[in-house]
């Protein structure tokens, strides 16, 4: 009897340590995975053959089937800006190999999916020892800040922190889907929909749109809207979201979830 319970306590007790086993390995590939999603803003990814690039603030990763480039790794640089055109190049270069990395905003089709991304990729690369460089051509796209997707109570706007009597029901809120890069809320009298455009660095709220209910005369909803619509970066911390443009800060949110 005595045998039989010591292996039905060791049998708890393997399952019961894999279990937490299991719950740790769980946790630390969410941190690992959000860690990820922080250290790049944009990946891009081509066909025959597969290739893959990721763009972070510390360092440019190149990945791929072709011999002898299977995974190499950049310095970060910054990006060179066309004047006319949402375009970025970056010409980066390490020890043994030499890249030029060109995004552009343009609807670009995967060619084996099918699916559609809204920037396209070409990648330039050679062995610094070579003369001939490889040419690649893709798809990609900017890693919305994840850290975006909640939802925001407004405290402060325009430099001035808002009350209740300044909007006819309650305080405005914007829930944004950062997946989707759509928000949605209320704008102190009216339903507001809309879309956001993220990359590196900028943060737009288009496309915005409110239901038609006439607001009462000092309702601050036109203010609201026109911050929303005037802001092009974003800083988070502290549970707070603000909101911002080259002429100061235009709005403050607490997370509320």
């Amino acid at each position: 009897m005595k045998k039989v319970l010591s292996i039905l306590f060791l049998t708890v007790l393997m399952i019961s340590c894999k279990t937490t086993a299991n719950k740790e390995s769980a946790t630390t590939s969410s941190v690992s995975s959000t860690e990820e999603d922080l250290k790049y803003y944009f990946k891009g990814t081509g066909n025959e053959p597969f290739w893959g690039i990721k763009i972070g603030n510390e360092e440019i990763v190149f990945t791929s089937l072709i011999p002898g480039k299977e995974k190499i790794t950049f310095p970060a640089v910054d990006a060179i800006r066309a004047m006319d055109a949402n375009v970025k190049m970056y010409k980066v270069n390490n020890e043994t190999t030499s890249a030029t990395i060109t995004i552009q905003q343009l609807d670009c089709q995967d060619s084996m999916s099918g699916a559609i991304s809204p920037y396209s990729v070409k990648v330039e690369i050679r062995n610094n020892s070579e003369l001939e460089t490889k040419k690649l051509s893709g798809c990609g796209k900017y890693l919305t800040d994840y850290r975006l997707h909640d939802i925001w109570v407004l405290e402060e706007l325009n430099g001035y922190k808002v009350f209740a009597t300044d909007f006819q029901k309650e305080f405005p809120r914007i829930e944004i889907n950062s997946a989707e890069n759509k928000f949605m809320g209320y704008g102190g009298c009216n339903s507001i929909t809309g879309q956001i455009f993220f990359e590196k660095d900028l943060l737009r709220f288009t496309k915005v749109i409110s239901t038609l209910m006439a607001c009462p005369q000092g309702n601050k909803e036109g203010e609201f809207t026109k911050a929303l619509q005037s802001t092009n970066t974003y800083s988070i911390g502290n549970n707070q979201l603000i909101l911002s443009n080259p002429s100061g800060k235009l709005a403050v949110f607490k997370k509320v979830d």
